[in-house]
This record gives structure tokens, C-alpha cells and sequence, in this order.
């Protein structure tokens, strides 16, 4: 009997290690844009209603207890961690009192070089330079890596409203051939794997192309540097490291990859005095390498943008999580409660 009990209370915990599901979700910003082409905002109406479904039918916790229990192999079911990446002065203006007035905790990966600068993330400025004009030239011709690449807008060149209400809820990469849209995706794809100077260098000549003037928005800016240890203070919102200029790190060489993920926590440790223990792969990017360096250099856990659940055997250091989108509360609960029963995205 004494055996039985002990074989009932082993499968038991085996049983619990490996259908026990946890969600982690993606979120960037709460925000309410005219323009989005990346899909990254959520306005603070539906971001409270997604609070009201995790509290409802979840266990918010945050991302440090969800990676305790992974490594204790108690992991309470339909545990539910919020996240958000790059660090916009909206998580703190609008996700931080969502989140305190429901009592969710919340994880903010920071882009560390990109605290108190005025200019834009790459992927904004080139929004603002490609997607905001009326009118564009009908021929860009970029210098890039001392080749020159072209692009021929044809119709493109000309960008109605009609055109930017049907681009409001297309991905990028789906965007109809010869679309505004599917140029400014082409153009991002060039820029993406350049290093940060050569990608400047890019945006410039966008800018000069384009006579476009080099006005950052306020609406996207990065939060600045009392503004993140604000964002920390109180215990609920915790702030991880999302490399020092958000570089694809799988593109980079091994001492480039380390200058990355060390220069980046260094720069949050010095500035919050405390440690950073979380880490987010910029693009969801890395090697088996990339992820030996982010242990090395002292997390406790990695986010990937792999779509699935989890359960009390994963990898710490490559967690999957869910790409939050701007729906409203019921489509929110329709997807949470997929991601719960089947693991995957939909």
C-alpha cells in the first residue's frame, strides 16, 4: 500500500509537470495610433478589458514566479504572465495604472541605449518617412553596404486614405503587390540586418528622398531614464533587458551578441541599482549560442515569440508567448481560452 501511495503521488507530480499550461503574453503598447503597420498597439479600452478576462479566467502572476515554478515543477494551471517589449513611455502613461488597478504584474523589456533619446525607433522612423506622405517620388534608389538598390513605386507613390483604412489590419508581409504598404515592408527588410550605423546612414537618405523633416513624435518616444525606475517602483511592474539597441542578434558575432546583452543589463542595472534577471531576444531572434551568452551573463529566464503554451518542463531561457493583438474583451477571451485548451495559436 505504502508503494501504491508513493507511485500514485509521483504520477501525480509527472502528471501535473506536463499538462499544467502557462500563457505568457506579448503585448508593445497601449496606445490608441492613426497609424500602425506592425500591429503593435493596443488602446487602454481594450487593454482593460483583456485585464478583466485574465483575471476572470486565469492566475496572473509574474514573470519571475512563473519561472520559479518551473524549476520547483509546481506550476499552477492557467497561469497567465503579462509582457510587453521595447520599452514606450506608454507602458508607464497607460499599462502601469491598467495593471495596478487590477492588480496584474507586468514585465517590461527596455531597449537600454534607447532610454532618454528623442529620436524614434528605426521601424517608427521609417513608418513616419514612408507611410505618413501623401506623395512620394516614384523612384528610391538606397546606397546600402556601397550597393545601390532601387525601387520603382508606380502607383504607390500616391497614398489616399482609402488605401491607409484597408492597410490598418494587414500585416506587412501580406500586403497586395505594388501596395504603399508592401514597399515600406520591402524597405524594412533591407534595413533590418544592417548594423545600427549603416541603417542610419539608410534612414537619412530616406529622409533626404522623401522631404520628409526629421521631427521625432512625442507619441513614440522611448521612456526616459526616471521615467523606467518609475515604471519599477511599487514591485508590480518589473523592468528586463531587451539588448542595448535591439539588435538581431542572430545576425551578429559571437563578442558582438555578448556586447549586446551585457551593455544592455549593465546599463538598466546601473540605472534601476538593482538586478535585471529577465531578457527578451529583439525579433524573437537567436542562435543556440545566443542563448548560452544570455546565461552567461547572469538572467534567470529568455521570452521568445514562439505562438504556444507552456508547461512545468520548459527551457526557462526559451519561452514562447502569444502575440497580443488590439482586440476587444470577447475576441480576447476567445483567443485566451484557445491558447489554454489547445497550446498553439489558432
Amino acid at each position: 500500500m505504502i508503494g501504491m501511495n508513493l507511485a500514485l503521488r509521483t504520477y501525480g507530480r509527472i502528471k501535473n509537470r506536463l499538462l499544467a499550461k502557462a500563457v505568457i503574453l506579448m503585448y508593445h503598447r497601449v496606445v490608441e495610433l492613426e497609424s500602425d503597420p506592425w500591429l503593435l498597439c493596443v488602446t487602454p479600452d481594450h487593454f482593460a478589458e483583456h485585464l478583466e478576462v485574465m483575471t476572470r479566467l486565469g492566475r496572473p502572476a509574474s514573470l519571475n514566479r512563473l519561472v520559479e515554478g518551473l524549476k520547483t515543477g509546481h506550476l499552477p494551471d492557467r497561469t497567465i504572465v503579462v509582457t510587453f517589449d521595447d520599452g514606450y513611455a506608454d507602458n508607464l502613461y497607460f499599462a502601469k495604472p491598467a495593471l495596478e488597478r487590477y492588480d496584474v504584474p507586468g514585465t517590461v523589456f527596455v531597449v537600454a541605449d534607447a532610454v532618454g533619446k528623442e529620436s524614434e525607433f528605426w521601424w517608427d522612423e521609417l513608418e513616419r518617412l514612408l507611410l505618413q506622405p501623401d506623395r512620394l517620388p516614384e523612384t528610391l534608389t538606397l546606397s546600402l553596404d556601397g550597393q545601390p538598390v532601387e525601387w520603382q513605386l508606380g502607383q504607390a507613390s500616391i497614398y489616399v486614405e482609402e488605401d491607409r483604412r484597408e492597410d490598418r489590419d494587414r500585416n506587412p508581409w501580406e500586403a497586395p503587390a505594388g501596395s504603399r504598404l508592401a514597399f515600406f515592408y520591402s524597405v524594412w527588410q533591407q534595413l533590418l540586418p544592417l548594423a545600427e550605423v549603416k541603417r542610419k546612414n539608410a534612414l537619412d537618405q530616406i529622409a533626404a528622398w522623401s522631404g520628409t523633416e526629421n521631427l521625432p513624435r512625442s507619441s513614440h518616444r522611448v521612456m526616459k531614464s526616471d521615467e523606467v525606475v518609475r515604471l519599477q517602483q511599487g514591485g508590480l511592474v518589473e523592468v528586463g533587458a531587451h539588448t542595448a539597441t535591439h539588435a538581431s542578434l542572430s545576425a551578429l558575432s559571437r563578442a558582438a551578441q555578448q556586447e549586446e546583452i551585457r551593455q544592455g543589463k549593465t546599463l538598466l542595472e546601473d540605472l534601476l541599482g538593482s538586478a535585471v534577471s529577465s531578457f527578451a531576444y529583439p525579433h524573437g531572434e537567436y542562435t543556440p549560442e545566443t542563448v548560452a551568452l544570455v546565461q552567461e551573463a547572469g538572467f534567470q529566464s529568455a521570452c521568445t515569440v514562439v505562438a504556444r503554451s507552456l508547461h512545468g518542463g520548459a527551457n526557462p531561457f526559451l519561452l514562447p508567448r502569444f502575440d497580443v493583438r488590439d482586440w476587444d474583451g470577447d475576441k480576447f477571451e476567445s483567443r485566451l481560452s484557445e491558447w489554454f485548451r489547445t497550446g498553439r495559436e489558432i
